[in-house]
């Protein structure tokens, strides 16, 4: 998403009015496309709606994005160790089998494109969502949404972003790794090792974060757009 890029590359201050008519002759776009892009961009907590039914630029701390990540990690070991314990069927077994597939002929190139990183993020969110679909539990599934709206919680929105793909390579690898490690604890049924390995399996968007922030002093882009406030 061309608009996402441009807030994640810090082109708008926390707190500024995004006027779709002003975004969509940057972009070359019509209103519709923006409008929808916004509608989204909410939903991952980078943009709130205002009361004049606008949306402007948010602002949050570091511990909030701490906090999100962890949270999901709690809520989507949950969503594991039910799944494990329901058992998969035929359908969820091949649907994660070909997210898997589609993640490692995402990331065999070397280095990545936007592309791939893009294709690797689009399978990485149907992963997630297979599994919390099928855990069954509607309050786990509510909960999550919540959640999601929260600065970058969903699950892709703290993927690698630092815009060194080649070092961001090495990551999802590790990412993926565990996605296929986490497919193997559902087929077997252990649900302990399924909820252990998808809690750990947020320790990356962790290092992300960690990252972003080591990088400040660099930069006073170093988490992009979002101008975190450090140690509150």
């Amino acid at each position: 998403m061309q608009l996402r890029d441009l807030i994640l590359s810090g082109e708008f201050k926390p707190g500024l009015r995004l006027a779709e008519q002003q975004l969509a002759e940057r972009l070359g776009s019509s209103r519709t496309p923006i409008r929808a892009a916004l509608v989204t961009l909410e939903q991952e907590g980078l943009v709130e709606a205002n009361e004049t039914g606008g949306y402007v630029m948010r602002q949050f701390t570091a511990r909030e994005v701490s906090d999100a990540i962890a949270l999901r990690g709690h809520l989507e070991g949950m969503a594991a160790r039910l799944v494990a314990e329901h058992g998969l069927t035929r359908q969820l077994t091949l649907d994660l089998e070909s997210c898997l597939c589609e993640g490692d002929a995402a990331l065999q190139a070397n280095p990545l494109t936007v592309e791939d990183y893009a294709r690797y993020a689009a399978m990485n969110d149907r992963f997630h969502a297979l599994i919390l679909e099928a855990s069954g539990n509607r309050a786990l599934q509510h909960a999550i949404r919540l959640n999601d709206k929260l600065p970058f919680a969903p699950a892709s929105a703290m993927l690698p972003m630092q815009g060194a793909l080649e070092i961001d390579r090495d990551w999802m690898l590790y990412a993926h790794r565990q996605h296929h490690m986490l497919f193997d604890a559902l087929k077997r049924g252990e649900g302990s090792r399924a909820q252990s390995l998808a809690e750990e399996h947020t320790q990356v968007a962790q290092m992300n974060l960690r990252q972003a922030l080591e990088r400040r002093s660099e930069s006073e882009r170093a988490m992009p757009a979002m101008r975190l406030v450090v140690g509150k």
